[in-house]
């Protein structure tokens, strides 16, 4: 990667030594996020995605190195003033009980709130405008835990919005829903990417990475080993090198972007 990109990004890994508890995941890991790019993270299971998102948006900490966020290692900064600057989506992310679609991409203003400062005209129409990015509108007074699960990422989603920042980070966002629930979110975050959102997400899908990511990060065993566009990144030697997959890559007839198909057995082949 080059110096000159890490210094202009707004969000960066430098040298960072990042893992859990004694655990080490990743070392001397750098990395940076176009401004602006809807950056995709790939790679196999236990590679060390989600844990790099982590260090992103200051969930954990880095024993070495630094996490860079507008200039300053993102430790230094309060929690709500992180919080006005990056939105995140958990992997796992879990509503209180009896909680209402409203109320809880409402929570999304929480960084706004203060002793002196209480809810505004302001937070009602970013809670709003939120709302009807994300088609949930309509929604706004049913129970979340009623919803199906495609309903529900999107209210996540919401309420990410409702934050008001410039990077959002998502963890896994397409993770227990069906095709067609995945394409919807995938389309959503498109559209955010196009009106100026910095966006990152982990996806285990490569032939979504490719459709939609300006950017992909592809890693293996803790470290970054490509990135760049899908064209660059998504190639028959680097999926067999990262997942150990024998595939051709194609263009997607629909889109253009690189499509993996793997090389397994034909259905007229036996199992030896």
């Amino acid at each position: 990667m080059s110096g000159a990109m890490t210094d202009i990004a707004r969000l960066h890994v430098e040298s960072a030594t990042i893992g859990y508890d004694k655990r080490i995941i990743s070392e001397h890991l750098s990395v940076a996020i176009p401004d602006e790019s809807f950056t995709v993270i790939v790679g196999p299971n236990a590679c060390g995605k989600s844990t790099l998102l982590r260090g992103l948006s200051r969930l954990l900490k880095p024993s070495a190195g630094q996490v860079v966020l507008d200039g300053a290692d993102i430790s230094s900064y309060k929690s709500k003033e992180v919080a006005r600057r990056v939105g995140l989506l958990p992997q796992t992310a879990l509503a209180p009980d009896g909680i209402t679609v409203a109320d809880l991409v409402a929570r999304g203003r929480y960084p706004y709130q203060g002793f002196v400062r209480q809810w505004t005209e302001a937070d009602e129409q970013a809670v709003a405008r939120a709302m009807n990015q994300t088609a949930v509108t309509e929604l706004s007074g049913r129970l979340v835990d009623e919803l199906s699960g495609g309903q529900r990422q999107r209210v996540w989603v919401a309420m990410a919005l409702a934050q008001h920042t410039d990077i959002l980070l998502l963890d896994e966002p397409t993770t227990f829903l069906d095709i067609a629930h995945q394409i919807e979110l995938l389309e959503l975050f498109t559209d955010l990417h196009h009106v100026g959102h910095t966006l990152v997400a982990v996806l285990h899908d490569l032939n979504h990475a490719a459709r939609y990511g300006t950017h992909l990060i592809a890693m293996k065993d803790g470290q970054v080993v490509a990135e760049g566009t899908p064209e660059e990144v998504v190639t028959a030697e680097l999926v067999e090198e990262v997942f150990g997959l024998r595939c051709l890559v194609v263009p997607d007839p629909v889109a253009g972007t690189p499509q993996v198909v793997p090389l397994g057995r034909t259905r007229k082949e036996k199992a030896v």
